[in-house]
């Protein structure tokens, strides 16, 4: 049996900054809305979104005598989440300005799980980074983390929005769990949908055929998104919320900036350097000739 005291522990040394655990569920109302937001075209052809919805509400469909879902987040606040200069025309998320959450953090999800298995010899499990079809946000309120905010994201009491997420889906029960987020913080600030330039903010989702996260991140879609001086995601519904405000900058040297946008000049980057210089990066996802048609919008 797992215990509860020791994985935060051992969450904890391993440098996350939030640690929950919760039992393995069947999230059939989150189910029900993905399959409507859908129906509705806000996925603007995301069709990764619409497979396996079953496995993204049932995780032992992902993990096969699944029994607890361990999940943890680091906060990655820096000085560009408080906001850009008006003028900027560079703006890359923060989220974006140092290495791939999806490495930095499966490594850190493998540790904690390698640590359960020397005191738990019996357990199997999986660990994802949104490596896999699994409500993520909806398991961290289950965990007591938080809740969904008006803008769709995860918002902690201490650290806000600012936090990415990592899951380990596990074949063990735990001693105890961990008592689900109670009550929704955001009350009646609508700071997130107003902050919004293109409007994409609905009542706790997102209208991605007007977001500039999805315009400059994913596969370009066949309608003109204004970007608003984004190259990269963008922060524009965090900056704002009051959560972020107060929340402290990151301390983890793994979360760091190693980009400064201000200094780069795209034109004179030649592909090779772009490679190199984003290998362990989220703007790799991208390309250097769509960086550039961006920074141009």
């Amino acid at each position: 049996m797992l215990i509860l005291s020791h994985i935060k522990s051992i969450a904890a040394g391993v440098g996350f900054d939030l640690c929950g655990v919760t039992r393995c569920q069947n999230f059939e109302d989150d189910k029900e809305f993905l399959k409507h937001w859908l129906s509705e075209g806000y996925g603007d052809g995301l069709t990764y979104l619409e497979r396996n919805i079953d496995k993204r509400s049932d995780a032992s469909l992902l993990v096969e005598r699944a029994k607890t879902v361990v999940v943890c987040a680091v906060a990655y606040k820096n000085r560009y989440s408080e906001g850009y200069p008006a003028t900027a025309r560079n703006k890359i998320a923060s989220y974006a300005l140092t290495t791939d959450y999806h490495i930095t953090i499966k490594q850190m999800l493998n540790e904690l799980c390698a640590a359960l298995k020397a005191e738990c010899p019996t357990l199997t499990g999986r660990c994802f980074t949104d490596s896999a079809p699994i409500f993520e946000k909806r398991y961290a309120v289950e965990a007591g983390l938080g809740w969904i905010g008006r803008q769709s994201l995860l918002v902690t009491p201490q650290f806000g929005s600012f936090v990415l997420l990592g899951v380990a889906v596990l074949t063990e029960e735990c001693d105890s769990y961990d008592n689900p987020y109670s009550g929704n913080g955001c009350g009646e600030c609508h700071r997130c949908v107003e902050a919004c330039p293109n409007g994409a903010i609905r009542d706790h989702h997102i209208d991605t055929r007007l977001c500039i996260s999805r315009a400059t991140v994913e596969r370009q879609s066949d309608r003109h998104t204004p970007l608003h001086g984004w190259i990269f995601g963008c922060d524009q519904c965090q900056s704002c919320c009051p959560y972020n405000t107060k929340a402290q900058r990151v301390t983890n040297p793994l979360f760091m900036p190693t980009i400064e946008p201000e200094t780069i000049d795209w034109h004179s980057m030649s592909q090779a350097d772009f490679n190199l210089r984003f290998v362990d990066s989220p703007i790799i996802r991208t390309t250097l000739a769509r960086i550039r048609e961006n920074v141009e919008e």
